[in-house]
């Protein structure tokens, strides 16, 4: 039942965010197009629930051509991400039932193969534009805290706590805590660190 509430709760609330925020989205997709140029929305294939690939879109925050995430990133796109007004139109991701409003944060195919099967779980539930990892440091955790996180929201879910991730998001974003791992715009790869042999 938990379960049947959480997705009317998503579609509800991102309906109806998507018809208040349609101003500020389409200013936001002005601006992107002003300085970035198109493509206005960055999609990416990462996995959902039950590991079946999908299409995440985001305001994109990089220039395109040769270099590192960190000499792409122009100062409006480090904006959008430390305001997350970049995540914006994944409300449309979760009005299309690819995503929730809280879950384990989608990530890339090629990581399958490094999860460890008590890491696997994660997959059991839609993925979400905020979590439990986003609300205790988000991706300045290591890649065994965050994903044992992630496991351990799929396994103690309940509406509650989603309550509770929500209300916390909402300070996280303002602080603006947690944005990047030292060293890195984002964090290091999943792939690369565990290929290492240092998870």
């Amino acid at each position: 039942m938990d379960r049947t509430l959480k997705r009317v709760l998503d579609i509800v609330v991102a309906a109806s965010l998507l018809v208040v925020l349609a101003p500020l989205l389409l200013v936001l997709a002005a601006l992107v197009r002003l300085k970035l140029g198109a493509p206005i929305f960055f999609r990416q294939t990462r996995i959902g629930r039950d590991e079946r690939p999908f299409r995440l879109i985001k305001f994109r925050t990089m220039r395109d051509g040769a270099g590192s995430d960190a000499d792409r990133l122009t100062p409006f796109g480090a904006w959008l991400r430390a305001t997350s007004l970049d995540e914006l139109p994944e409300l449309w991701n979760i009005l299309t039932g690819r995503m929730s409003l809280v879950g384990p944060r989608p990530l890339l195919p090629e990581y399958l193969p490094f999860y460890t099967e008590a890491e696997k779980v994660r997959h059991r539930m839609r993925p979400g534009v905020t979590g439990l990892a986003q609300v205790n440091g988000r991706n300045a955790l290591s890649w065994d805290a965050r994903l044992a996180l992630d496991a351990e929201y799929v396994k103690d879910f309940s509406l509650i706590a989603d309550m509770r991730i929500l209300w916390r998001t909402v300070a996280v974003v303002l602080q603006r805590e947690g944005i990047s791992a030292a060293g890195h715009v984002t964090m290091q790869r999943l792939d690369v660190e565990r290929a290492k042999g240092n998870p």
